[in-house]
């Protein structure tokens, strides 16, 4: 059983849903990344997802472009994060998750990504334009070494293809609640509950909704339909408002604390 099925087999023993936080590595820095997915381990996280930035993020709102942004500028690399992975894997519980665009995977090497995030503990792997059509080799490579591959669908995803994704999923599957960009909104699109129960006729992974989850009564309300809940601009937005502060990290995890105990 791989590190996120085992996740959330235990959140099901528990009776619980999940909250899955995202952060852009190296955003300000890699030292607080690193500071930052310890904070976010033990304020409750139970996976964590870790941007890989890149100077093109289209599917991205203003908030996680400019993280990615910021992060560039200190040339973080692929390599930079797999050994952030590395250092903290005895600090942390939360698997991590790698968000990427497909072109720094590209530019790193396939083939070296996948057993380098298998030795370092990477406990799966979500391409944002990775076409569901190019994913067969990659994913069983993954498998092979341990890491879920992570699919994305939207409102707008067709039955065939859910079928599709349901076939080639691993760890959870990620429903994104509405089409356009990340960025916090006001209210959860109601779209979001249709294509999770849309999606529960094919597949009985788990499924975390992201997209706009940007407050506890957001996160309460995916829970009472999803099995976790993505918060990313949210906190990304936070980490800006925070920048320069020594207190960042704690900040974050009080942050993602308070989420978790007022909706639990």
């Amino acid at each position: 059983m791989s590190q996120i099925s085992e996740t959330f087999a235990r959140l099901r023993r528990e009776g619980k849903r999940g909250l899955i936080p995202f952060i852009t590595a190296g955003d300000p820095d890699l030292v607080t990344t690193r500071r930052l997915l310890i904070e976010l381990d033990h304020a409750g996280a139970d996976i964590i997802e870790l941007g890989v930035p890149f100077s093109d993020p289209v599917a991205d709102g203003p908030v996680i472009q400019r993280a990615s942004m910021r992060a560039l500028k200190n040339d973080v690399s692929v390599e930079d994060i797999l050994q952030l992975v590395s250092e903290t894997r005895g600090l942390i519980k939360a698997p991590v998750v790698l968000f990427s665009y497909l072109n720094p995977l590209l530019q790193f090497g396939l083939e070296n990504l996948i057993k380098r995030a298998a030795a370092t503990g990477v406990a799966g792997i979500l391409v944002t334009d990775l076409s569901l059509e190019d994913t067969t080799d990659f994913q069983k490579s993954l498998a092979e070494n341990g890491i879920d591959l992570i699919l994305l669908l939207a409102p707008t995803t067709s039955d065939e293809r859910l079928r599709m994704i349901s076939e080639k999923a691993s760890g959870f599957i990620y429903a994104i609640s509405t089409t356009g960009v990340t960025g916090a909104r006001s209210e959860v699109s109601g779209r979001a509950r249709e294509l999770v129960s849309r999606l529960r006729k094919f597949s009985d992974l788990p499924v975390a909704v992201g997209f706009g989850i940007s407050n506890r009564e957001h996160v309460g309300e995916v829970w009472s339909y999803a099995d976790a809940a993505v918060v990313g601009s949210a906190i990304v937005a936070e980490i800006e408002r925070l920048e320069g502060d020594e207190d960042l990290p704690k900040l974050i995890g009080e942050f993602v604390s308070d989420m978790l105990q007022l909706v639990g």
